[in-house]
């Protein structure tokens, strides 16, 4: 709770901005689990996936995963949208609800990975600026005059 007590003007670590959205948008397991899931699924039903409907279920896919929750086997609600998109039934969800335990955690993994790396990119890519940021800050705070006390201030009446 440290940061809401930040100075005003003081640059925050990326880390402390990337993480919770990472953690709210890129789910890059998610969308991966989806998008083989239901290529799977299509396999199992002899379904011929074409070109433009393999396209079709990565970009559902990773739009399903922007919007799953971030909790335990969320993917298997959007599974439906992404298997809708294929036109396959979404009673085939309960195909892999056996598994889902087990691949859940390597779902997490890959999140949880990627949310890192990504705060680790930013990170790199902007401590530049920060250094320059806080550099100027400091500048700014040793050339600003003297704060002089009003008679109120003083508690002078």
């Amino acid at each position: 709770m440290s940061l809401g007590k930040a100075p005003l003007f003081n640059p925050i670590s990326p880390k402390t901005f990337v993480i919770p959205i990472g953690a709210t948008i890129n789910m890059d397991g998610t969308a991966l689990y989806e998008a083989v899931a239901a290529l799977f699924i299509a396999q199992l039903r002899n379904v011929e996936m074409s070109f433009g409907k393999i396209v079709a279920v990565s970009v559902t896919a990773t739009a399903a995963s922007i919007g799953a929750a971030g909790i335990p086997q969320a993917g298997l609600v959007t599974m439906v949208m992404v298997l809708d998109t294929v036109n396959l039934p979404a009673e085939d969800v309960s195909i892999i609800l056996a598994v889902d335990w087990l691949l859940d955690r390597f779902r997490t993994t890959i999140n949880v990975v990627c949310d890192a790396l990504g705060a680790i990119i930013v990170s790199s890519l902007s401590q530049g600026d920060i250094d320059k940021s806080r550099a100027q800050n400091q500048t700014d705070r040793e050339l600003a005059p003297a704060h002089e006390l009003t008679e109120l201030e003083k508690g002078e009446h």
